[in-house]
């Protein structure tokens, strides 16, 4: 059984609003773009957990506030 590879030769990155072949790229060049595309994906999961902390916080100062200044 033989497993088909996929041909990479042409495909592109963008960088600064230029294309680069990923195959023209030397290996520190391809590291770099993983390091910073693993950072974009940890910046954008800090962002969406940041917003649930805020939203968290802001759910208890609301019920906080409930229970100190509705009697029941």
């Amino acid at each position: 059984m033989s497993k088909k590879q996929k041909d990479n030769s042409n495909e592109t990155i963008s960088i600064n609003g230029e294309d680069h072949k990923l195959a023209d790229l030397s290996s520190e060049q391809l590291a770099m773009i993983n390091h910073i595309q693993d950072l974009d994906r940890k910046i954008g999961t800090s962002q969406f957990n940041l917003e649930q902390l805020q939203f968290g916080k802001e759910a208890f100062m609301n019920r906080l506030n409930q229970t100190l200044y509705t009697q029941e």
